[in-house]
């Protein structure tokens, strides 16, 4: 059998994903899984994306003294944005990683979407993996898109897209994500750049720019294909955070109760 390139992309990505999920199972989970040793261009300045790894760490360490084992959260940071998704016993737990998160210092906002439910199963978990890794394989395989401009976050079959991007890049990446198999909705998290703005961030000197290849002999037609049958896009929601009080004039929250810690 024959695989075109796009298949075996996704499926060594996919395999990656999956194994690096499988090694840990804990019931609070910072950041994304990464991929190898893919070079990616990071549109956050290095400083940005120091903070959202200490973000990530103060924020799952504090969650862990106040929820314990009893709730499955996840925390992905980018740019200072906190995303939190999971599952969570009641409407006060969910409340109170909230404002947990949000007292956290650099964070300057919080979309929360944790669900209200019971802990997913594993198997629930390893699907979401897998679209994580099909998505991040179709934004490698899209020739005008970085996938390093994007943060994609996978959490019962809804994906997240997370970046510093074009209204051009969004778009496509939102298409692309909506039409891969499993995926239930797609929402958008993310701060939209000018065209002008992309351009000053990432320069291409004319020494990169690519050279001209010569004409190729005509190559004979490909046999004919029949193409899949077409899926039915997930619908898609652009959230906007929640802004984080303001370090200068915090926001009185109710004290916390004593953490429940299991070792």
């Amino acid at each position: 059998m024959k695989l075109n390139r796009p298949s075996l992309l996704v499926s060594a990505l996919a395999a990656a994903l999956l194994a690096a999920s499988l090694s840990a199972c804990a019931p609070l989970i910072i950041g994304g899984a990464a991929v190898g040793a893919m070079v990616t261009f990071d549109r956050r300045t290095s400083g940005a994306q120091l903070e959202d790894e200490g973000i990530e760490l103060r924020s799952g360490s504090r969650l862990r003294e106040a929820l314990g084992d009893r709730a499955h959260v996840n925390i992905n940071s980018y740019n200072r944005q906190v995303l939190l998704t999971g599952e969570v016993p009641n409407e006060q737990d969910k409340q109170l990683a909230e404002q947990i998160v949000s007292r956290v210092d650099n964070v300057k906002g919080v979309v929360n979407d944790l669900a209200v439910m019971g802990n997913t199963a594993l198997s629930a978990r390893s699907n979401d993996v897998l679209i994580t890794g099909k998505v991040k394989a179709s934004l490698v395989d899209a020739s005008d898109l970085y996938v390093g401009a994007f943060k994609v976050v996978t959490e019962r079959g809804v994906v997240y897209l997370m970046g510093r991007v074009t209204q051009r890049e969004a778009d496509k990446a939102t298409q692309i994500t909506r039409n891969i198999g499993g995926v239930q909705r797609v929402v958008r998290i993310f701060e939209i750049l000018s065209e002008e703005e992309l351009r000053r961030l990432n320069p291409l000197p004319q020494s990169s720019r690519p050279a001209t290849a010569p004409a190729a002999a005509p190559a004979a037609a490909p046999a004919m294909v029949p193409a899949p049958a077409p899926l039915t896009p997930a619908p898609v929601t652009t959230t906007s955070p929640t802004t984080a009080p303001s370090s200068t004039s915090p926001t009185a929250l109710p004290p916390l109760g004593p953490a429940s810690v299991r070792r």
